[in-house]
């Protein structure tokens, strides 16, 4: 989300998957109408150190998920990760692995959160086998972009 969007989304939604960065954070809780219940959010994780993808590193999320669990008008309810463009179903189920563990971290550290948004169509089951708790199956609806 860049800074200039923010607005919007605190005002017309009820989710954010992609949360990746503390300002960011910080402008929604600050932008979110006091009749409206808190903004639900993700943080995406970029679980394959991708350069062309946002996301923060898996090593910053503990530090940043304490940060956006503290804001008034947020609440952080899990992780979401977009794993590498690959066919390899062990890379797929290595990632996918690191991000239901970052999440099981988080949970025991006192941050109690009921999402990890993981998998698309071409690797649903896999996520699910992962312990992912929402897909994103775009292409299996609508067809491949083009």
């Amino acid at each position: 989300i860049q800074s200039n969007k923010t607005r919007g989304v605190a005002e017309h939604f009820d989710w954010v998957h992609s949360l990746d960065r503390f300002k960011i954070a910080q402008r929604l809780s600050e932008q979110r109408p006091e009749h409206l219940p808190p903004l639900q959010v993700c943080l995406q994780v970029n679980i394959d150190g991708g350069d062309t993808k946002s996301g923060v590193a898996p090593e910053d999320v503990p530090e940043l998920a304490q940060a956006v669990a503290a804001l008034p008008r947020l609440r952080l309810r899990g992780l979401m990760t977009i794993p590498a463009p690959t066919d390899n179903e062990a890379q797929l189920k290595s990632e996918f692995q690191t991000c239901a563990t970052l999440h099981q971290q988080l949970n025991q550290i006192g941050l109690p959160m009921d999402t990890l948004s993981m998998g698309m169509s071409s690797d649903l089951e896999l996520a699910i086998a992962c312990g992912s708790t929402c897909v994103r199956v775009g292409t299996a609806l609508f067809g491949s972009r083009g």
